[in-house]
């Protein structure tokens, strides 16, 4: 027993271990995980599943339909023996079997348009499957850049609680041998502490971030993660060569939305036309067939005859006007049910029809259908103007939010730059006794804020700059 619960305590043990390993993830494998499990993409999963049902069964109707009926039970009492159509009053058991098929000739096209809106319905699908990828796949990109960003922010934070420090036991060097005040001492142990609230408040951020990166991708709470940081070159020559016109004429031809959009008001046209189909003669050829089976359904057979008397004149006359005589017989017969099987092949019925439907008047049905799918078409239309717009907008939105993100990362980098050499300058004169603690507290912390600050411009151009190319057709990756 103890054996045993050794060796269970030691797998629970294990699960938990494995169960807290961190996985570690590139933006590939973030955004894979994320359209797996993500709701609308399944739900456009869904969404083209059934449109490959809906042109399965349009195909179909180009096929004739078959049906095959039967029946079988008992009768009571006065009724119609149904193989005779003879009224009878008794117990009877039937039997029947029918079938029929129908294939249409001609129905003014609206199979074939049909077919042809079906196969543009799922192509559209597919395309509404593709934006929801893309959707994803941009927000789990932001969440991920948003990671790398604290991380470089907490490096920020651990780079300025180093320098408070390393500052603080320099000056403690300086105040044992009488150079420095104690209060300057005392003013570092106060900036130190301010930094290590700043270096709390940075690792909280970066654990949110991951937390929020963690959900959106729907993974598990008990399931910690890390990223793989990538090396990501900034570059800003294209966004000064690029122009919006571009950009907007590139993502015409390659964005998802734009294709559903156009076949949407494709698909809507070819619905117009079949609309108007119910306007025409219909024409179609069917067959069916039927036979049953009852038990009433008797055959007499006459087994002896014996006369019983004297032969008798009748009131009737043959051809030569002598008298027909008549004499009784004693009759002995004998009745069996007819077998089913000559049942079937004598009651056996077959019919080929060829049929002619022309609609005259079926209470304006056909019209109002027609009036609905030219509406329809126009909110088709309408749908594809707005979409060619919002892109339109969100380009030339993301255009300006990516040159304003380059310019201001180059400022910022000018303003680190400049930041460094006062800081290095401020340092040596405070370690010297030229400068005061109020000095180096604000030109560290003039330098860690610019430093906060090019690293948020950083990662605002390098997504600003993804955004772009992801309506110019290119991947998303770093």
């Amino acid at each position: 027993m103890k054996k045993t619960g050794l060796i269970l305590t030691l797998t629970l043990l294990t699960i938990t271990v494995f169960s807290q390993q961190k996985r570690i993830l590139s933006l590939e494998e973030c955004i894979e995980i994320a359209v797996e499990n993500n709701l609308t993409v399944q739900r456009s999963e869904l969404n083209l599943e059934g449109a490959e049902i809906n042109l399965l069964q349009a195909q179909a109707q180009r096929y004739p339909s078959a049906n095959l009926n039967g029946n079988y039970g008992y009768n009571w009492g006065r009724g119609i023996d149904p193989t005779t159509n003879q009224f009878i009053d008794q117990r009877i058991n039937f039997n029947g079997v029918s079938g029929s098929t129908s294939l249409p000739v001609l129905n003014g096209l609206q199979t074939t348009n049909s077919i042809k809106q079906s196969k543009l319905d799922r192509e559209a699908s597919k395309y509404d499957l593709a934006r929801s990828v893309n959707d994803i796949s941009l927000n789990i990109s932001l969440f991920y850049l948003n990671v790398i960003l604290n991380k470089e922010l907490l490096d920020n934070a651990n780079f300025q609680l180093e320098s408070s420090q390393q500052q603080l036991e320099r000056t403690k060097i300086l105040v044992e041998s009488g150079s420095l005040p104690l209060a300057n001492e005392l003013q570092l142990v106060s900036q130190v502490a301010s930094n290590e609230v700043a270096l709390i408040n940075a690792q909280n951020n970066l654990d949110l971030s991951l937390l929020s990166l963690k959900q959106a991708m729907l993974l598990p709470p008990g399931q910690e993660i890390e990223i793989v940081i990538p090396d990501i070159e900034v570059d800003q020559t294209e966004i000064e060569t690029s122009s919006i016109i571009d950009v907007y004429n590139v993502a015409l031809e390659n964005q998802p939305e734009m294709k559903s959009a156009d076949l949407r008001v494709q698909s809507a046209k070819v619905g117009l036309d079949v609309s108007k189909g119910s306007m025409y003669p219909t024409l179609s050829l069917g067959g069916s067939f039927s036979t049953n089976y009852s038990d009433a359904f008797q055959n007499v057979n006459v087994v002896s005859a014996t006369p019983t008397g004297e032969l008798s004149p009748t009131l009737f006359v043959d051809n030569n006007g002598d008298p027909v005589f008549e004499r009784e017989f004693d009759v002995d017969l004998e009745s069996s049910t007819v077998p089913l099987s000559t049942q079937y092949d004598n009651n056996l019925s077959k019919r080929l029809t060829l049929s002619l439907n022309v609609p005259i008047f079926n209470g304006f049905r056909t019209r109002s259908d027609i009036q609905r799918s030219k509406i329809t078409l126009q909110q088709a239309e309408i749908n594809k103007t707005e979409q060619q717009n919002i892109l339109y907008q969100n380009i030339e939105t993301a255009y300006r939010n990516a040159l304003a993100a380059s310019k201001t990362y180059t400022a910022s980098q000018r303003q680190v730059a400049a930041l460094e050499e006062t800081y290095r300058a401020v340092e040596n004169q405070y370690n010297n006794g030229a400068a005061n603690f109020t000095d180096y507290q604000v030109a560290l912390n003039n330098l860690y804020q610019a430093r906060t600050d090019l690293s948020r411009a950083k990662f605002d151009y390098i997504f600003r700059k993804k955004v772009l190319e992801f309506y110019q057709g290119i991947p998303l990756t770093f």
